[in-house]
């Protein structure tokens, strides 16, 4: 059960954010209203060809409709070739189900713009379709938008066959000095071998990126400081970074969208939802080269000055396909992470399913992250994963102990993250190197998190470091190896209640370190394993009770 002092923060932070949802209080998204007038980009010129590069033809289609009050502008069916375009107010762009929008890989058409990358103020190149500052915006239609993404991307001799590999060879390019990675130009190869490529400070100008402005990879759809905008029915593919990116929007929809990028597409993210406000991503599939479903919020002292939040937002009824994880939180959340309801979705194939991640750093805080009826298959690492030590390793307990290291303990800053009030039921693994690990830092423990109603089929069961007020209600751990059920490190008021494991076990809980403190199991039959606990460290065997 809760503690008191968890009901008191709570509370609090309803009173402090304005609205306490619920599942029965759902924050409600609004969508943008059109005009029913429709403005082909035929009318202006443009030819499905393939050929023909119809940039200022669906331009002015956009600039029409937006200049006469909005409305639809029509992508008919055809192979339409285009640079990039900027979408405007009051315009839906329709894209037929007959229809690719296929944009250039020519990057002289992208001209390099102020943009934002990773949480930082950015050079980028422009993107395919963008908009800044709008309101009432939609891409609709079931057709295709390929972002021609091959031309822009690195890629690895590891990640290809021998067929691919000697296509991508033939096709032109330039080669690490070590011949194990393929870039598409000097230019981006240079941009990769530079620190800090691409980082836009005051006073740069932006002609000096020139000399690795194919370094500078966009986001095939950037959507910046807009209200009211609808994604519904297109397939949006082959990006050549993020596919979907959106920045300071509100009242933001997705449905029924598909996103395609290559697997071993480098940062190919599905969809990265930054700073936004009143999100719905429903109904939708994701096949991405990075991560799947992303909340982001800033990265660092820019991500804490800009402040804001991704909030109340629903995440339901998605799929997502071989991304390094199904629904993500981080690791570029400075300005936080609240409200947000994740449901009835399925991965298959991810490298994690649900990811949460941070650093030392970032700061932020997320909190109020509720998450039910989801389902997995063949996930590459762990079913639920919340780690502080992204992209960074701590050193072992063991080493520690023996005094050959020192865990490094800053004092609590605004660099220091939080994670807190997160609450996962309802989670059907089939298949995973691990089915829960939580790992916090030792200056700002992972605290108030609810995990319940999960059946996880793995190799390895639990393992909690650093993690304070953590319950564990009705978890089946279906396990492989032989290493303990649970493994406890530094960890205090933990509740594990009916717990199931797999009869034999050697080893149901091993609890480590001299920080460990009040860890109950109720409810758990301990006839099935050999051993009930280890003790190692300097863990008290007063540290665990067991009724």
């Amino acid at each position: 059960m809760r503690s008191l002092w968890t009901a008191i923060l709570l509370l609090c932070s309803a009173i402090a954010f304005g609205q306490d949802y619920s599942w029965d209080n759902l924050p409600v998204i609004h969508r943008p209203v059109f005009k029913k007038d429709t403005f082909p980009i035929t009318r202006y010129g443009a030819v499905p060809d393939g050929l023909t590069l119809n940039t200022k033809a669906i331009q002015a289609a956009i600039e029409d409709c937006s200049r006469k009050g909005g409305g639809v502008v029509l992508i008919p069916p055809g192979l339409w070739a285009t640079g990039p375009i900027v979408m405007r107010s009051d315009v839906n762009l329709h894209v037929d189900r007959a229809a690719i929008l296929q944009f250039t890989a020519d990057k002289d058409q992208y001209p390099i713009v102020a943009g934002n990358w990773e949480g930082h103020p950015a050079a980028r190149c422009q993107s395919p379709i963008s908009g800044t500052g709008l309101e009432n915006v939609a891409i609709t239609g079931g057709g295709i938008i390929d972002g021609n993404g091959d031309s822009w991307r690195w890629i690895a001799r590891d990640r290809l066959t021998d067929g691919e590999w000697k296509q991508k060879l033939a096709s032109g390019g330039i080669l690490s000095e070590d011949g194990k990675t393929w870039f598409p130009s000097a230019a981006s190869l240079k941009g990769y071998r530079t620190k800090e490529a691409g980082v836009l400070k005051p006073g740069m100008d932006l002609s000096s990126f020139n000399d690795i402005r194919d370094f500078l990879r966009p986001n095939l759809l950037v959507l910046d400081s807009c209200k009211k905008v609808l994604l519904d029915g297109p397939t949006f593919q082959n990006s050549p970074a993020w596919c979907l990116h959106t920045l300071l929007c509100e009242d933001l929809t997705l449905y029924d969208v598909h996103v395609r990028n290559p697997w071993n597409a480098a940062n190919g993210d599905g969809i990265d939802v930054e700073s936004c406000r009143g999100v719905l991503i429903e109904h939708s599939t994701f096949d991405a080269g990075d991560d799947g479903i992303c909340v982001k919020s800033g990265r660092d002292e820019d991500g804490r000055k800009r402040g804001r939040p991704t909030e109340n937002m629903i995440v339901r009824d998605d799929i997502v396909y071989r991304a390094h994880g199904g629904f993500v939180i981080g690791s570029e959340m400075s300005g936080g992470a609240r409200n947000i309801f994740v449901s009835d979705c399925s991965f298959i194939g991810t490298d994690i399913g649900l990811r949460f991640k941070t650093v030392r750093g970032r700061g932020g805080m997320v909190e109020k992250i509720y998450v039910k009826n989801i389902v997995m298959r063949n996930i590459v690492h762990q079913a639920v994963f919340l780690d502080m030590y992204y992209f960074a390793r701590p050193p072992a307990i063991a080493d520690v102990f023996a005094g050959t290291a020192k865990i490094e303990v800053p004092p609590v800053s605004e660099g220091t993250p939080q994670f807190r009030d997160i609450h996962i039921s309802n989670i059907i693994c089939d298949g995973a190197e691990e089915g829960i690990f939580v790992r916090g830092l030792p200056e700002m423990n992972i605290r108030d998190i609810y995990l319940s109603d999960m059946v996880l089929k793995c190799a390895k069961g639990a393992e909690l470091i650093e993690a304070k007020q953590i319950g564990l209600r009705n978890i089946r751990l279906v396990t492989s190896d032989s290493t303990p059920v649970v493994y406890v490190e530094n960890s205090s008021n933990l509740h594990f209640e009916n717990i199931h494991y797999n009869a034999g076990a050697d080893l149901l809980f091993s609890i480590n370190g001299d920080k460990c403190a009040n860890i109950r199991v109720t409810d758990t039959d301990r006839s099935k394993a050999v051993h009930d606990a280890a003790f190692h460290y300097g863990a008290a065997k007063e540290a665990l009770e067991l009724k």
